[in-house]
């Protein structure tokens, strides 16, 4: 929906962001001239040439071509639609923290909950042709980081960037939710196959933002752009899996740029997509093997925290991205919820001593995908250790309080 701007103030804003041959750095520039895009195409002739390059004062003094209008009114209509929102620099919901880098979007284009923008967030990003380990893990952590009220960024990629989607989306719409930043127009959907994830996305009070024009295909050239927003949005990045070239590790070090954090899940030596996070590690970013680590390096920053509902996530949709990868075992109608190890019958099946796996198996008689994803939640919630000798057992400090 158009905020309350005035449609001739986003009109010029949209006019501007068209203007050929400029980017978000020359377009911020420009504006230190002028109090907005609207007084820059509103000022005299001699005042344009007082302030700029002749050239650049001549092209701002013509009408734009009829192209360029078509495009303006396209936008502007399509932002009148509900849920759908145009976001410039002057807008109260543009985030603050994406305003500090120099080359932060003259115009963002948002479908879905704008109060995610308002969130304190973190970004997960990895390889697109991830291990099933890697999913796993992204949407693991994705979880338990929107339970504690992180917004959970990411690209809509294949692989690791759709798991933290999935993962933060397995949370109760009141936690941290999620926003994928497109490398294409918003109402592309790309890849094609995302379009469920995409809807649900929405549907659950999480958000779509692009800064390109309505039908912009998947360019090479979008992606490196689309990063740059991804580490902007956020107070750190997490590294699942990655080569050591990969658009994952341009995002590790365009975060580095900007002072934003970054964390990075180590793996086998052997393994080609644990390179491109230990190549991170090598270079000073946080090593981490549970949600706690990262959330102890972030200590300093609390959002506002919600307690989780009690809905089972994804309820509302015919399928389920947690069924088969991270949807915990619910009792009766109520959903595991991360805080409360009790509830859980894996945790009750471990009981006060230590256990291996194959005896868990037997006790619980859960499907083995299954209980590894439990068994992941109660550990990155600190509701369960694995032992040098690999045996399972109640963390220490959950024995006190509840056992």
């Amino acid at each position: 929906m158009l905020h309350d701007t005035p449609t001739d103030d986003l009109a010029a804003w949209l006019r501007l962001c068209t203007e050929p041959g400029l980017g978000p750095v020359q377009i911020h520039k420009l504006l230190s001239h002028f109090e907005s895009p609207r007084a820059l195409y509103t000022a005299s002739k001699e005042v344009l040439r007082a302030r700029l390059p002749a050239a650049l004062a001549v092209q701002l003094s013509l009408p734009p071509a009829q192209s360029r209008l078509r495009q303006i009114e396209t936008t502007l209509t399509w932002a009148a639609q509900t849920d759908h929102h145009l976001l410039t620099p002057a807008h109260p919901l543009y985030p603050s923290l994406l305003k500090e880098i120099p080359d932060h979007p003259v115009v963002l284009c948002a479908r879905g909950n704008l109060a995610r923008l308002q969130h304190e967030a973190i970004a997960i990003v990895g390889a697109r042709n991830a291990t099933a380990d890697g999913r796993d893990n992204a949407r693991a952590f994705a979880r338990h980081l929107s339970e504690q009220g992180w917004c959970v960024v990411s690209g809509l990629a294949h692989g690791i960037d759709a798991a933290a989607h999935e993962g933060a989306l397995c949370a109760a719409r009141d936690a941290g939710g999620t926003i994928a930043v497109l490398g294409t127009g918003i109402d592309i959907v790309y890849p094609a196959s995302h379009r469920a994830l995409t809807q649900q996305i929405v549907s659950q009070d999480s958000l779509l933002l692009s800064e390109f024009a309505l039908g912009a295909p998947p360019l090479a050239g979008h992606f490196p752009r689309r990063n740059r927003i991804v580490a902007g949005l956020t107070r750190g990045v997490l590294v699942v899996e990655a080569a050591r070239k990969s658009g994952s590790l341009i995002t590790a070090r365009l975060a580095v740029e900007m002072g934003r954090e970054v964390f990075a899940i180590p793996g086998s030596i052997h393994a080609p997509l644990s390179r491109g996070p230990h190549a991170l590690i090598q270079q000073g970013a946080k090593l981490v093997e549970t949600g706690a680590d990262i959330l102890s390096e972030l200590g300093h920053v609390r959002p506002v925290y919600s307690q989780p509902a009690t809905t089972p996530c994804g309820a509302a949709l015919k399928q389920n991205p947690c069924t088969n990868h991270f949807h915990p075992k619910q009792v009766g109608t109520q959903q595991l919820d991360l805080l409360d190890y009790t509830q859980s019958p894996v945790w009750s099946a471990i009981g006060y001593d230590s256990i291996t796996e194959d005896t868990l198996q037997r006790r619980t008689n859960m499907a083995p995908a299954l209980l590894q994803a439990e068994l992941l939640t109660l550990e990155l919630s600190g509701g369960i250790e694995r032992r040098p000798n690999g045996l399972l057992a109640r963390a220490s400090r959950t024995r006190h309080t509840n056992g």
